[in-house]
């Protein structure tokens, strides 16, 4: 392991102590150790196409914008190939929180979440990447048939 020395003001150690307490750290060295691979990983997803990635896309829906909701359907059913899996959480009677579960090329990903982000009437819309290398290799003694799937293991 190598060791990294940094400065900071006081408002961000103490920003910091409060949030690796609050999550459980034992130490400030874990806690800027999480905040960099978070870091470097959304960074690699910003800075890379090409790639492929497994997402979560969640966004606010507001069910009074005409037609919302089927136009999302809509676009869902139409990238079928990126779409893994969606859920939704009925806020009140007028607002849904939707989950979408993506995978796929990254420039693909992004494309689809930033098209349903820009849809009139989705709040609050919020993408997680995860870099995965598509791959068939395995590192133990069970044999199984893929059926032309891939494992996607994350990578950094």
């Amino acid at each position: 392991m190598q060791r990294i020395t940094i400065s900071v003001d006081e408002t961000l150690a103490t920003s910091l102590d409060s949030m690796a307490r609050e999550k459980g750290y034992a130490s400030r060295s874990e806690a800027v150790r999480d905040l960099v691979r978070g870091g470097l990983e959304q960074w690699h997803g910003e800075a890379h196409t090409g790639e492929h990635c497994v997402a979560n896309l969640s966004y606010v829906v507001e069910h009074r914008v005409r037609a919302l909701p089927q136009r999302l359907a809509e676009m869902q059913h139409a990238h079928h190939d990126l779409v893994a899996a969606r859920t939704t959480v009925f806020l009140d009677h007028y607002h849904s929180l939707e989950s979408v579960i993506l995978k796929g090329p990254t420039q693909a990903v992004r494309a689809f979440a930033d098209a349903v982000r820009s849809e009139r009437g989705v709040r609050f819309g919020a993408v997680n990447l995860l870099r995965v290398q598509p791959d068939d290799t395995h590192n133990h003694a069970d044999d199984h048939v893929h059926h032309g799937r891939k494992h996607l293991s994350p990578t950094l």
